[in-house]
């Protein structure tokens, strides 16, 4: 039995970029990395998840359709993220409750 891909919320911080970018160095420089880094994050995503994601050409990268639905759950995934810590951060610390002694 294989087992599932695990993907991290950086793989797909960067995975967004560079299909936003289209091109590994504008996405470098907008995620503030080296541009090195970003492309091993990249091909270590398509090898977990065993799909190419992107066309590379001269001109940079292309989404392919695999990478086309990903791209619309990555940014489902890291919206309900940023909302989840914002309610986090919204809500007053509450005190841990106390189970009744005996």
């Amino acid at each position: 039995m294989l087992a599932s891909p695990v993907v991290s919320i950086a793989q797909l911080e960067y995975f967004v970029a560079v299909a936003e970018e289209g091109h590994l160095t504008r996405a470098a420089a907008r995620l503030h990395i080296s541009q090195p880094p970003l492309t091993r994050a990249v091909h270590k995503l398509e090898a977990e998840l065993g799909v190419p994601l992107f066309e590379r050409t001269v001109r940079g990268m292309q989404l392919l359709p695999a990478g086309e639905r990903l791209l619309g759950r990555a940014r489902e995934i890291l919206a309900l993220l940023d909302r989840t810590r914002s309610e986090a951060s919204a809500q007053p610390a509450e005190e841990p409750q106390r189970s009744p002694s005996r």
